[in-house]
Formats: structure tokens, sequence, C-alpha cells
């Protein structure tokens, strides 16, 4: 979950939304914070609240006058109560005696830089419950004390806290943000998996343009990309056709005219160059078909064993006892292109004969299954193949020994083809170091 949300865009972008939003709250904090901390605004509120509480002062007089203390809270939403030697009176019954009030200085009245006001003098704040209490001195020796409280002891506050409201709104702000975002990225998905199935050589496939913007724009960009490509596939694959027939045709002829040369020896020499070339250019249209993971396999269950029973009646009869087939796999069958299995083995088990001595031990040719694969070795007795030589394994017309001439060392296409064969599989083709001389390719296809 975690993983797949680092990967989210519309979760990243969410993301920069909250840290944005929050920058934006904390600045307009601390430029409030500054604002009011200025010598010209603090002296200003300060100024206005003393006068204020003067203001009380003068109009309940000293000694208080209950009439003028009536007076305010009928024009005030306040409660008052007032405390003396000769004096015990309150607006409402229900207001708390004052030595049950914990009254001290406040932090946002004070002298210091990140108060939000000057102290007052000669007053003390408490609170209690949704209630803050203000208590000021009254009298020649400040004998009595007034207490001014808000909203009034009677008044029950009604709705949810402030704390909740923001909370709440916080919340759903962020749950319209993320939905917000979501829609304006759900294009993504879409052209995602369309981008899937272009991908996977289905061309015909198309984007639905589901927005005009730069997304819709995007999918309009694929689909003709998909367009171009498959235009591109089609030429190529009427020109190879042509190569094809073009190359054929002018082979059959020669192959016509070998038959008339007198020198024997020389004929057997054209003949089999000219064998070779056709080997290349039936090798090279074989390995253009399958050099694209688009490539359609003919496949269909085969019974792999069977499979290379046939393959050595068909091609390997003559060297039958020089190949040692190993099937562990318990009759096992396998969905796969019977054809082209049968390609790869026989350019591995060819080079494989190709380097064994005659005198060595025979090519090993195992059939096993592990979990969900198929998997093919053949192994010789030959001179192995170097470190770096087996870089170049699988690159076309490569031979390890370069003056090896076509009869020894082949076109170096078997290989390659083969390692092609394996991919158009979703499998691999991999030498095994397997501590011992010879060499021995493992072809792993899912069954």
């Amino acid at each position: 979950m975690t993983r797949r949300l680092a990967r989210s865009l519309s979760f990243r972008l969410l993301v920069i939304f909250l840290l944005l939003g929050g920058l934006f709250v904390y600045g307009t904090f601390v430029a409030i914070r500054w604002f009011y901390n200025s010598d010209d605004i603090r002296g200003l509120i300060s100024g206005h609240l003393s006068l204020h509480v003067q203001y009380v002062r003068e109009d309940i007089g000293s000694p208080p006058r209950i009439d003028r203390a009536v007076a305010i809270t009928e024009r005030v939403p306040v409660d008052i109560r007032i405390l003396g030697p000769d004096i015990d009176w309150a607006s409402d019954p229900a207001f708390p005696r004052l030595s049950e009030l914990n009254f001290g200085p406040s932090p946002a009245f004070s002298d210091d830089p990140g108060a939000w006001v000057d102290e007052l003098l000669g007053v003390e704040f408490a609170s209690r419950g949704d209630h803050n209490f203000l208590r000021m001195s009254s009298g020649e020796n400040g004998e009595y004390d007034i207490v001014v409280v808000t909203p009034r002891i009677s008044d029950v506050r009604s709705g949810p806290e402030l704390s909740y409201v923001i909370v709440g709104l916080g919340l759903t702000f962020l749950l319209l943000g993320y939905a917000a975002v979501s829609w304006l990225f759900k294009p993504i998905r879409a052209i995602r998996a369309g981008a899937e199935h272009i991908g996977s050589g289905n061309f015909s496939h198309r984007i639905k343009m589901i927005r005009h913007d730069e997304l819709g724009d995007l999918a309009a960009d694929i689909n003709k990309l998909a367009e171009d490509v498959q235009n591109m596939l089609d030429a190529k694959r009427a020109l190879l056709l042509g190569i094809s027939h073009e190359l054929r045709t002018p082979l059959s002829r020669l192959r016509l005219l070998i038959e008339f040369v007198d020198d024997e020896g020389k004929q057997q020499e054209l003949k089999a160059e000219l064998v070779e070339m056709e080997k290349i250019i039936v090798s090279l249209l074989e390995a253009e078909r399958l050099n694209s993971r688009h490539a359609p396999l003919t496949r269909s269950v085969v019974r792999v064993r069977d499979l290379v029973d046939e393959l050595i009646d068909d091609f390997f009869d003559r060297e039958r006892g020089r190949i040692e087939i190993n099937d562990r796999s318990g009759g096992a069958s396998a969905n796969i292109d019977e054809a082209r299995v049968s390609l790869l083995l026989k350019n591995l088990v060819n080079n494989a004969l190709r380097y064994s001595p005659d005198d060595s031990g025979p090519v090993e040719l195992s059939i096993d299954t592990q979990g969900h694969e198929l998997v093919l070795r053949v192994r010789d007795h030959g001179p192995g193949i170097s470190a770096e030589q087996a870089e170049h394994i699988g690159e076309p017309f490569y031979r390890g020994d370069p003056s090896r001439t076509r009869n020894t060392g082949g076109t170096g296409l078997g290989l390659y083809l083969a390692t092609l064969v394996a991919r158009a599989h979703g499998g691999s083709l991999t030498l095994l170091d397997t501590g011992e001389p010879g060499a021995c390719f493992e072809a792993r296809l899912p069954l």
C-alpha cells in the first residue's frame, strides 16, 4: 500500500497541496502575530482595553452601585459579581464564588514579545468551562473586587466546538481535494492500460479520447504512435517476404547451373556454399520474425519427450549413438510452439555434436520441470566456452574463434535463433557454469 501511494502522482500532488496549505496557514499566523506585535498596534489595543476597564470602574462607582452594575448587564451580554467589606452581590445566583476561581495573569496580556497585547495593570484573568472571568479592583484601597464574566452564566454554548468545526472542515476539504486530484489524473489509468495493450502487440487498440486537455493530447499521440508502428511493421513484413522471394529465385537458378560443372570436387564445394546461403537466408528470416515480442507463436499442448524423439529421428538419426536423453519430467506436456522449440533444440544439439570429439562422452539432453517451467539442458564434452566468449552468446554471426570455417564453426546464427525462440516463449536461454569440462546450455520455458 505504501509503495503504491509513493508511486501515485495524485497522492504526490495531494501531499504538495497539504504542504502548501500548511505553509500558508503557518505564514498567515506568523504575519498576524508580527502585525499585532508591532508597537503601534499593541499600544492601540492595550490602550482601548485599559480605557474599557476604566469605564467599567467609573460606571459602577466606588463604593459600587448595584443599579449601575445591573444597567451594564442589561446593555452588554455579561454577568457581574461585586465583592467587598459590606457587599456580596451577583447578577446571576449561579455565579461561582471567587474562591472557586484561579485568578492570575494571562499569557495573552503580557509585555513579552510573543503576547498579543501589553499587560493590563490591576487586572487578573481566570477561566472555567466555556466562561472567561476578568477581575479588577475598585475603591481607594482596592477593597472591592469587580468580576465580569463572558458569556453570561446562564448562556450555554450551542453547536460544536470550534476545534471540531475546523478539523471537520479540514477533513472535508482534504477529501474534496483528493477527489479533485483523482478526477484530474483518472485518464492516466486508461492511458496506461491502452499502452499495455499496444505494447503487447495489439496495435489495433486505441485509447478513447477521455478529455480535451493535455492528457487527451497524450492519448492521441500514443494512438498515432501505434498506427505508425503498425504501418512500419507491415512494411517490414512485406520487405522480408520480398527479400525471401527475390533471393530464392536466383539461388534456384544457381543450383541448376552447378549441375553443369564438370569438376565434381568443385561442384560439391559450390553445392555446400549454396546450401549454406539458403540456411542463412532462412535463419535470418526466422530471426526477424522472432526478434519482436509481438511475433505470434503457434502454440499447442505437446508431450516434450515425443518432441525430442521426433527431433532425433528427423535430424540426428546417424548421431543417435552420441546422444544421451535423460527424461526426468515424468511425461510432462507444455503449451509451446512445437516447430520453434524443435529448432531451439536442434541448434543446441548440433552445436554440442560439432564441438564434442568423437571419443568423448555423449552429448546429454535432459528434460525436467521445475515449478511452472520446462527445463531443457544440452551438455557437451568439448573445449567449453571462455568467460569472454560467454558474454557474446546470443549475438548474431558471433563465433568464438574467427579462424573457424563454416564447416567447423557454423554461421553464428544457431545460438542467436535459440535465444530468440526462448524469449518469444517468455523464457530464457543461459550458459550454466557446471565446473566441469564442456558447455551446458539451459532453456527455461513456461509450461
